[in-house]
């Protein structure tokens, strides 16, 4: 995945949290930051990323359509399946990186356990 791919998903993925409620506005705010130095560009784009954190929780739902429209994105329904995967990823990942889950997944035994190769 290409830089540019990365920071589109990254994006994708913080607007679909935020509109869940998952994610903060100042977080696609951030993302939207990322976007522009990965080198996705467009105007509504640049006004997004221009909002300072007192008016990301004001502004963010103004903007972040218009944004992800001229990128060829979608913001994606809250209660969707893929919003809900998106919050999910990103719950497993905090997860991970607390150290409370695996990488095979939050119910996955850790260590995993042998593989049985007695009816080799």
């Amino acid at each position: 995945m290409t830089p540019t791919e990365s920071a589109a998903s990254a994006l994708q993925d913080h607007a679909s949290l935020w509109r869940v409620g998952e994610g903060c506005a100042t977080d696609v705010v951030s993302a939207a930051c990322d976007a522009l130095v990965a080198g996705l560009d467009s105007p509504a784009l640049r006004i997004l990323a221009a909002c300072t954190r007192a008016e990301a929780d004001y502004d963010v739902h103004d903007l972040l359509p218009p944004a992800l429209d001229e990128l060829g994105l979608t913001l994606l329904p809250a209660g969707s399946e893929a919003a809900e995967e998106a919050r999910q990823r990103e719950a497993l990942a905090r997860r991970m990186l607390a150290g409370r889950a695996g990488a095979l997944g939050p119910h996955a035994p850790y260590p995993p356990p042998a593989m049985d190769t007695t009816w080799l």
